[in-house]
């Protein structure tokens, strides 16, 4: 359904170029065509002609993620116009871009504003980033956590006490360990995945025993329920969000459920 949208967008990106940005001489006359010409993309991507004439006009014929890649080299695609050509081509997208340090001062900034509300940020390794007061003082300190292991998946199947908090703390691991997995599975040889992978399998029998099974499930609205020491039990609808500009980054908030759960939660906040 995307074949017209592809040779659309690859008309455009053709037209936007002069040879001279591709390192091409302008050649001797009036050039007929604005932008670079089709044979000079297809020689600039190591393709045949026909087959990238094929391409723009739209017809059934599929483009490996080879070609689409070397197609966005010669057409001098950006990060997110190479996403973009990936995803009319039917191809998984190429990672999303890694957040500068510069960014996580207005991350932080982000999670501070959800207060009273216990927040988080993780990256795409479900490390923890960003977490405001209400996150330390409801649920947990990430900052406690082992160097090098201040990851969502460590606290929960290692942290004794975030576990005896939980007293649903099965579904919830469960439901954690759904989401990181489809994550490790988009992305298998990726060094810190394998780490995390085996150090978790070693540390947790199960994680190691759920993880053989393979679980596989996208977030869904839940609430889970925090048996805090100072106030009693505290129930927390769970959202997550990310933001548009870095999709590799998930804003988890915590909602109190009920205006008793939002008074217990204010109480360890204002204290």
């Amino acid at each position: 359904m995307h074949r017209a949208e592809l040779a659309t967008f690859l008309r455009a990106r053709r037209a936007a170029l002069r040879p001279a940005d591709v390192g091409l001489p302008d050649g001797v006359g009036q050039r007929r065509t604005p932008g670079l010409r089709r044979e000079e993309v297809a020689e600039l991507a190591g393709l045949s002609l026909t087959w990238y004439t094929w391409l723009e006009q739209g017809r059934p014929i599929a483009a490996s993620a080879q070609v689409v890649d070397a197609l966005a080299r010669a057409l001098r695609l950006d990060a997110d116009q190479h996403r973009h050509l990936r995803v009319l081509a039917g191809l998984p997208v190429p990672p999303a871009r890694t957040v500068p340090d510069e960014v996580e001062p207005r991350v932080q900034r982000l999670v501070d504003a959800t207060a009273p509300n216990p927040s988080v940020m993780f990256d795409r390794y479900f490390d923890f980033i960003a977490w405001n007061a209400p996150y330390v003082r409801i649920r947990h300190d990430p900052a406690v956590l082992p160097e090098g292991r201040r990851n969502l998946l460590w606290m929960m199947f290692t942290d004794r006490e975030n576990r005896a908090r939980m007293p649903f703390w099965e579904a919830a691991a469960r439901a954690v360990l759904s989401q990181f997995r489809a994550a490790v599975g988009q992305r298998p040889d990726d060094a810190r995945f394998v780490e995390l992978v085996r150090v978790l399998t070693e540390a947790s029998p199960e994680f190691g025993q759920w993880w053989n099974t393979y679980p596989i499930r996208d977030f869904r609205p839940a609430t889970i329920s925090i048996d805090h020491p100072a106030t009693g039990r505290i129930a927390l609808d769970v959202y997550q969000l990310r933001p548009v500009e870095y999709p590799d980054l998930l804003l988890v908030m915590q909602v109190p459920t009920t205006p008793d759960d939002l008074r217990r939660a204010l109480s360890l906040v204002d204290h």
